[in-house]
C-alpha cells in the first residue's frame, strides 16, 4: 500500500462531496486528507484527496469516481508531475525567553507569526507537506498547544518543464 493524491473536479452542487467521500467509505478506504475549494470557475469545485491503497486499487477508484454524478474530471497527482502544498497553523508554547529562538526557527522554514499570546505564538506555514512535518517536529519539544492542517492541495504541472539554459564557461 502507498499514498496517492487524487484531484477531482466536480460541479459545485449540494451533495457532490458527500457522494465522493461515501464512495471511499463503501469500499473500505480511509481518506488521509481531504481539501475542497473553488476553482477558477465558480460553478466547479476541486476536491483533493490523499488515500492509502495499491496502484491497482487507485485505478479502480478513479474509474468509480468518474461514474459519480457531478464529477467532471479525475486525475492522480503523481510526484514530479504535480505541485502540492499544505497550510498549517501551529500554536507553540513560547515564554518570553524562548520567543526569539522560535521566531528564528520559523523564519528558516518561511513560517509567519500569525498571532502572539501571553505565553504562546501561532505560526502560519505554507509549503510542501514534508516541510510542514519538519517544522512541526522541530517546534514540538517547545510544546505544541494546538495544530490545524488543511491537507494537501495540488495541481498537475502545466507541461514539460523548460530546459535550463547552459551558460558558456568564461575562460
Amino acid at each position: 500500500m502507498t499514498l496517492h493524491t487524487i484531484s477531482v473536479e466536480l460541479e459545485n452542487t449540494p451533495g457532490a462531496l458527500v457522494r465522493v467521500s461515501q464512495m471511499f467509505a463503501r469500499r473500505g478506504y480511509n481518506i488521509q486528507s481531504l481539501a475542497v475549494g473553488p476553482t477558477e470557475r465558480p460553478e466547479i469545485s476541486r476536491v483533493t484527496l490523499r488515500v492509502d491503497c495499491s496502484q491497482h486499487s487507485i485505478e479502480q477508484i478513479e474509474k468509480q469516481i468518474h461514474k459519480l454524478v457531478n464529477v467532471l474530471r479525475v486525475v492522480e497527482l503523481k510526484p514530479g508531475e504535480s505541485v502540492e502544498r499544505e497550510l498549517a497553523l501551529i500554536t507553540v508554547e513560547a515564554p518570553p525567553d524562548k520567543r526569539a529562538e522560535l521566531i528564528a526557527l520559523g523564519e528558516v522554514f518561511g513560517a509567519r507569526v500569525a498571532d502572539i499570546g501571553r505565553d504562546a505564538l501561532t505560526f502560519e506555514i505554507v509549503g510542501r507537506p514534508e516541510e510542514l512535518d519538519a517544522f512541526e517536529e522541530l517546534v514540538r519539544p517547545h510544546g505544541v498547544k494546538e495544530l490545524a492542517r488543511t491537507g494537501r492541495i495540488g495541481l498537475r504541472r502545466p507541461g514539460p518543464r523548460p530546459a535550463r539554459q547552459q551558460t558558456a564557461a568564461v575562460s
